[in-house]
């Protein structure tokens, strides 16, 4: 696996998991928990990962949905 991106904007993840999924890219969100276990919902940015086959696509695709971002 290979790290898409890296963010503490959860809308932003959700946003990315769901059109992902809809280009039938599998992803996993890896740290969802650790902020809550230290304490601080924010402070550890989660991590999304795609497969290493899907990694050209998936790039294509968070350029897209950080255009729509600003």
């Amino acid at each position: 696996m290979r790290e898409l991106t890296r963010t503490n904007d959860v809308i932003f993840i959700s946003f990315l998991e769901h059109r992902l999924g809809e280009e039938g890219i599998d992803v996993l969100v890896l740290d969802q928990f650790t902020s809550v276990l230290e304490g601080s919902a924010g402070a550890i940015p989660r991590r999304l990962m795609v497969l290493e086959d899907d990694y050209p696509a998936a790039c294509k695709v968070l350029a897209e949905a950080e255009s729509l971002r600003s």
